[in-house]
């Protein structure tokens, strides 16, 4: 039964730790990144569709990415929402080609973007530390109702603790390749 329980903890952790991953490729570094545009979402149709399911991003230079919409039609409202998103890029449009200069990071926005990693990767933590509390709450549900003997939950709560302390630690190294690909320059 604590086999289950643990078992899921894991995977609800490695979901926390890949979603704090997903999040990173959302920030921008000094480089051109497709994953900068994932947040994006654009109001096409009356709908805020995502933006990857309406172009093709591509990244062809390392400070210059594309976007070529499926529908041409879309392109006035493609731009629109990149210009309004937080990212600071400004598109200029041929008519079948967004292209998006990646200007170079000042130091200040280095250093705000990176508050920003540890705020993130911070969430990622607290949402694995939910999950290591939620297994306890529930291998203590079971040692009341006698399904699981207490040293059995002793050596349950040990191995919960190991996977919280890999997975934290999954984070932080997370954190350090993005912090040091923000600063460099």
């Amino acid at each position: 039964m604590e086999k289950e329980l643990l078992d899921d903890a894991k995977h609800r952790m490695d979901k926390a730790v890949e979603a704090v991953r997903v999040e990173f490729n959302t920030v921008r570094s000094g480089r051109a990144s497709v994953g900068l545009l994932d947040r994006i979402h654009v109001d096409y149709y009356g709908t805020s569709t995502p933006l990857k399911q309406m172009a093709n991003v591509a990244a062809p230079e390392a400070r210059l990415l594309t976007v070529q919409p499926y529908d041409k039609t879309a392109m006035k409202a493609i731009e629109k929402a990149i210009r309004e998103s937080d990212l600071g890029l400004n598109p200029s449009s041929d008519g079948n080609v967004l292209r998006l200069p990646i200007p170079v990071l000042t130091e200040e926005r280095r250093r705000d973007l990176v508050k920003l990693v540890h705020r993130l990767a911070e969430d990622g933590k607290i949402a694995v530390r939910n999950v290591r509390r939620d297994c306890m709450k529930d291998l203590k549900d079971l040692v009341h109702e006698g399904e699981v003997g207490e040293d059995a939950e002793k050596r349950a709560e040990e191995q919960l603790q190991k996977l919280t302390d890999e997975h934290t630690r999954r984070i932080d190294d997370l954190v350090k390749a993005k912090e040091t690909e923000i600063m460099e320059v």
